[in-house]
């Protein structure tokens, strides 16, 4: 299941008509998939999708070294990026196609230090969509030692996106 998302040359990245040109559910899956680059965010921060169905989005990640904080524990950035990555997906992949999103939102609550070198899965789901936003949870858990690590919320914004032209 761990195959990084990184289609393309980074310069590569799907234009926006691209984007609105699908259903997020099959944006989210060709990039799963590798027809279609991900963000290059996910190879800055060592995550990338390894699912996506249905309301439903999985990152997989394993925090390195150059994620960690000055007293040596993962960032809590760490732990808000791939969270947002999750569960915003997750939203996207409910969109029609023509629509986009962007996060109004999220809130991160740490319950536990990620040891380096861990994989874990963040599992965005959505609890709502509607006409102009949507919600989702998610949590961070460990591949191996099955620990829930944090937890998280986020509130989306769908809007049209551009028509083609």
């Amino acid at each position: 299941m761990s195959k990084p998302y990184f289609a393309k040359e980074l310069s590569e990245l799907p234009t926006l008509q691209d984007v609105v040109s699908r259903s997020g559910l099959q944006l989210m899956q060709d990039i799963v998939d590798g027809d279609v680059s991900g963000p290059p965010i996910g190879e800055t921060m060592g995550f990338w999708p390894v699912l996506a169905e249905d309301g439903k989005v999985v990152f997989e990640g394993k925090p390195e070294f150059k994620v960690l904080n000055p007293i040596g524990t993962v960032h809590g950035g760490w732990y808000g990026t791939i969270l947002d990555s999750c569960m915003s997906c997750a939203v996207q992949t409910k969109l029609r196609q023509g629509q986009i999103y962007t996060t109004l939102e999220f809130k991160v609550n740490i319950i536990r230090p990620i040891p380096l070198g861990t994989t874990v899965h963040a599992i965005g789901t959505v609890h709502h969509v509607g006409r102009s936003t949507g919600i989702a949870d998610g949590e961070i858990k460990g591949v191996e030692d099955g620990k829930l690590y944090a937890t998280g919320s986020a509130t989306c914004i769908i809007m049209d996106g551009p028509r083609p032209e």
